[in-house]
């Protein structure tokens, strides 16, 4: 059975994309957005030593390791030093701990459930602050790490801490204005088309560092075709898993009205196998990168005796590594059932079917109700879970095969695949109003008085 995308899809054509004027509008400012983005990703921070800098990222035996990652989601602004480099893993981070402290923390979890509209503008400025205060964590860290290493600044001082404290916080709380302008008068979602953008601009470097290693003889002709079958199988089987969900059949009892019996209709509801899409990854990551960021600069900085352990546990978080694949995986779980816990809520779908009078044929309405999508949600879940482990965890073993020159993996593709498909139903969705807008439109104008009416301003005909 296709879906309403689809049909959309097949009877859509040019002549009402080109009349979707305010669609137009939102995709320049969408495109104009990301181009902001990108050319901030370019602009260096004051006082850093750009040419050194680069040099010290790129050095095939520098121990980067995290860092690898989080210039892929920043667009290659790490490897630049650049005024976007924490780019909105500092905003991700507060919307996790504020949706954590949502479930366990009284207050928080009233305002959630019972605030309504307000409830949520007061947790959203909640998470500005905690933004702020996390990015400025962050920054001071980097700045320090910075000052630390000889070479990489033109004058190391409290000057330049400050300065690079104020240029990170600043383009990090730009790009959170930014994805929520874009959200609200662009298409898609924001903050996950600049996570899209960063990516997509990487990859193309990716794909030439692939190359050389091929030509120069590092990586074989068979592990090249090999890495872009498993590209291409991975796109296809995250669609196909994207799209994969578990109807169930809800059925409406039939009721008299006057003289005639009405309802007795049948509906479905839809749950997805993976009801949590691509929040979990982008969760982990930058839950990995807040507590190593700093400690992947400091590491060859003169410690003192207390922090000696700091260089091994940056050694152990690593792409490749066991402990990082592990971590990484256990939290993509752990992200999967919490945010899937907190966006469907088996008692309130189970209420609002009993409500409407709607029930699962099998199974009495309420608690049994409730139980039932629970049970049938918990096994969705562990499957999509799994699914997304599976596809998160394949840059790890390739780096575990061919080493810490080459990142390429199902990160990157899961949310580029994942924000695509999003984005395109939202262009499909105004799209659609637009057309039912064209055909109000016409409707009006036919009921006021249009061909074979009489013309403008002629009496409608009466009735008998």
């Amino acid at each position: 059975m296709a879906s309403a995308a689809e049909q959309l899809a097949a009877n859509m054509n040019m002549g009402s994309f080109a009349k979707a004027t305010e669609l137009h509008k939102r995709l320049l400012f969408t495109i104009g957005a990301l181009l902001v983005y990108r050319i901030g990703t370019y602009v260096p921070i004051p006082g850093i030593n750009s040419e050194a800098f680069l040099q010290f990222f790129q050095n095939p035996d520098g121990q980067r390791g995290i860092l690898d990652m989080f210039n892929m989601f920043s667009g290659g602004a790490v490897e630049r030093m650049a005024v976007f480099a924490l780019n909105v893993m500092p905003y991700i981070s507060a919307s996790i701990i504020v949706q954590l402290m949502g479930a366990v923390y009284p207050p928080w979890e009233k305002l959630k459930k019972e605030g309504g509209e307000s409830g949520r503008k007061q947790l959203n400025q909640y998470t500005r602050y905690l933004t702020v205060i996390l990015a400025l964590m962050q920054s001071i860290g980097i700045a320090l790490g910075l000052n630390a290493q000889a070479g990489l600044i033109d004058t190391p001082g409290l000057f330049f801490i400050i300065s690079t404290v104020t240029t990170l916080t600043g383009g990090t709380m730009f790009l959170m204005w930014l994805g929520e302008q874009v959200t609200a008068r662009g298409v898609g979602n924001g903050i996950s088309l600049i996570i899209f953008a960063g990516i997509v601009a990487v990859l193309p470097g990716t794909i030439a560092r692939m190359l050389g290693l091929a030509q120069q003889g590092q990586l074989s002709p068979f592990a090249l075709l090999f890495i872009a079958v498993m590209a291409v199988g991975v796109v296809v089987f995250i669609v196909f898993m994207e799209r994969a969900q578990r109807r169930l059949l809800i059925q409406y009892p039939k009721r008299q009205e006057g003289n005639r019996m009405a309802g007795g209709e049948r509906s479905f509801l839809p749950l997805k196998v993976n009801t949590a899409g691509v929040i979990p990854p982008i969760f982990a990551s930058s839950l990995l990168m807040l507590p190593t960021t700093v400690a992947q600069l400091t590491a060859q900085a003169n410690l003192p005796p207390w922090m000696s352990w700091l260089p091994l546990v940056t050694a152990q978080m690593q792409h490749g590594q066991i402990l990082f694949t592990v971590m990484y995986g256990v939290l993509i779980v752990f992200f999967c059932f919490f945010y899937t816990s907190i966006t469907f809520n088996p008692e309130e779908t189970a209420e609002n079917l009993r409500k409407y009078g709607g029930f699962l044929p099998g199974i009495r309405p309420g608690k049994r109700t409730a139980e039932y999508l629970d049970y049938v949600l918990t096994r969705l879940t562990t499957i999509g879970a799994a699914y997304i482990t599976l596809v998160c965890l394949l840059p790890e073993f390739i780096v575990a095969n061919f080493g810490n020159s080459l990142y390429f993996g199902g990160t990157s593709i899961l949310i580029v695949v994942s924000v695509t498909m999003d984005t395109v139903a939202q262009i499909q969705s105004q799209l659609l109003a637009h057309q039912y807008e064209g055909l109000i439109k016409k409707a009006k104008l036919r009921g006021r008085g249009g061909k074979g009416s009489g013309g403008r301003g002629a009496p409608a005909p009466v009735r008998r």
